[in-house]
């Protein structure tokens, strides 16, 4: 390996474990130096001015002027945000020419490492699933009605009629297809392309948060405009949210419940397939099966339908498997830096 991509991979390698250092210790930036708050409100921006263009009347067909209105706007985005985290890149990148190795290649690093930050969210998702059961506690002063308020700031689902039970099998779900959208697939991307990889992730599943609607949402009509919004998460999220399932089986022990190696593999990808969306049930279903409990959305899927009802413990477990897998994530994301570093240059 030259001298060169050596110190690239090392800086890249660094500051994905300065990014994770930083986020369990400090959490979220403020709202106004936040890179996905931006990407949020361009999006809005852009969203407002899409629907006012093509107006809500909706084609008794396919719709392809929306379509293509709607993959315009979000590839000029996309390709903004890419080219923004590329140019970044380059720049921190470059210190290590000119300062030498060190203080350069440190400062490269940290840098890199506060770039990509915004980009993972394990701290802020950690935080607000225990605010989820803290506010159904008694013993800390909480009520179901506490439970239904708090969870609505985790999930978009009607919330007011949830039981108990109900509130908490929702901020497990959440936690869990959470982990692959704000950790997993983030540094999955970083580890390929980089701060780019890691910014368009976020602009595609930010994109899809706001667009990716069936039909009439918050008086917009998305059913068309938001559809490439919608599959360019998919297909950017299809990869890491299978990774981010294996990983939770495995620190759940999802091999060793009598069914073997293949018998676990086979249950999960059967969970998986009876969620409407082909990602978000791979990471749920894998956490459904970890903690033997029954994950459901009602009228919509059940996953592990044979599992009881989950308990408090059972968030604190979902919390104790999601760690693991980020423990895990720091010794393989870097490794993998590396390593396809070597495979660059062999």
């Amino acid at each position: 390996m030259t001298d060169f991509a050596a110190s690239r991979a090392g800086i890249s390698a660094l500051a994905l474990l300065i990014a994770l250092v930083v986020d369990r210790w400090c959490g979220e930036p403020p709202a106004r130096c936040h890179p996905v708050v931006w990407m949020g409100g361009a999006l809005g921006w852009a969203g407002r001015q899409l629907q006012g263009r093509i107006g809500q009347k909706q084609a008794a067909g396919p719709d392809f002027k929306r379509f293509w209105l709607g993959a315009f706007a979000w590839a000029a985005g996309a390709a903004i945000v890419f080219i923004a985290a590329w140019a970044l890149q380059q720049v921190l990148l470059a210190l290590p020419g000119r300062l030498g190795l060190i203080p350069g290649g440190v400062l490269a690093a940290l840098l890199l490492g506060l770039a990509l930050k915004p980009m993972l969210a394990w701290a802020m998702l950690r935080s607000e699933v225990l605010a989820v059961e803290k506010a159904l506690s008694p013993g800390h002063g909480g009520s179901l009605s506490a439970g239904r308020e708090r969870l609505s700031w985790l999930v978009s689902r009607d919330v007011s009629q949830l039981s108990e039970s109900q509130v908490r099998e929702s901020a497990i779900e959440s936690l869990a297809e959470n982990l692959n959208d704000s950790v997993v697939a983030p540094i999955f991307w970083f580890v390929l392309l980089g701060l780019p990889g890691a910014a368009l992730y976020r602009f595609a599943n930010t994109a899809d948060a706001m667009w990716g609607y069936r039909g009439v949402y918050q008086g917009q009509n998305w059913e068309w405009a938001g559809k490439w919004a919608a599959r360019a998460d998919d297909v950017l999220s299809w990869l890491p949210a299978r990774i981010t399932a294996l990983l939770l089986w495995g620190v759940g022990g999802g091999a060793g419940r009598g069914k073997g190696l293949r018998g676990g593999w086979v249950a999960l990808r059967s969970e998986a397939a009876r969620t409407p969306s082909p990602n978000s049930g791979w990471p749920m279903a894998a956490m459904a099966l970890a903690l033997d409990v029954c994950l459901h959305k009602p009228g919509v899927y059940a996953l592990n339908a044979a599992g009881r009802a989950p308990l408090a413990p059972d968030t604190r477990r979902a919390l104790s498997y999601a760690s693991k897998v980020l423990l895990a994530l720091t010794g393989i994301a870097p490794a993998a830096i590396v390593l396809i570093a070597i495979g660059r240059l062999s």
